[in-house]
């Protein structure tokens, strides 16, 4: 019998009739976690500070996803609108986050939230794992840099060689 508050076994099993749509169901909330905490960042911190706040939890997000890569390749194959609607929440939530920055004089005008969230995705290829998590925290800070290089707010130098 489950404790108050814990679902059972029976519950669980109508509610995700297999592996894959508890993964799914997972996975979809996380990532409706991780874009919401977007405008929450914003609202209280810089836009830089918000953002590098937001890379760490991006990071976090795939390190947990390793454990369920398996069922969770699966999902994404045989649903591949469920990838593009992750990469779509993920742009969005990118988007604010760099425009602020842009608007406000903290990043680049240029930066163009697909290629921060490539970038991401790179960093987290290289270093995703939890074990790696002072490599990414690296990564990430040379990734703020090059988001601040030529910022009018920073007074340096133009982004142009």
């Amino acid at each position: 019998m489950p404790e108050p508050g814990e679902v059972g076994g029976d519950t669980l099993y109508r509610r995700f009739p297999s592996r894959e749509r508890l993964v799914e169901a997972t996975y979809r909330n996380e990532t409706t976690k991780l874009c919401a905490a977007a405008p929450d960042l914003l609202a209280s911190s810089p836009a830089d500070e918000a953002l590098r706040a937001w890379m760490d939890r991006f990071v976090d997000f795939i390190a947990t996803k390793h454990a369920m890569a398996d069922a969770l390749h699966a999902v994404l194959v045989a649903d591949g609108d469920l990838r593009m609607q992750t990469r779509d929440l993920l742009t969005e939530a990118l988007a604010s986050l760099v425009r602020t920055g842009a608007e406000d004089g903290t990043f680049r005008p240029d930066v163009s939230p697909e290629d921060v969230l490539m970038s991401l995705g790179g960093i987290t290829l290289i270093a995703g794992d939890p074990g790696q998590r002072d490599l990414a925290r690296r990564l990430l800070d040379l990734l703020m840099d090059s988001l601040r290089y030529g910022a009018s707010k920073h007074g340096r130098g133009t982004a142009s060689a």
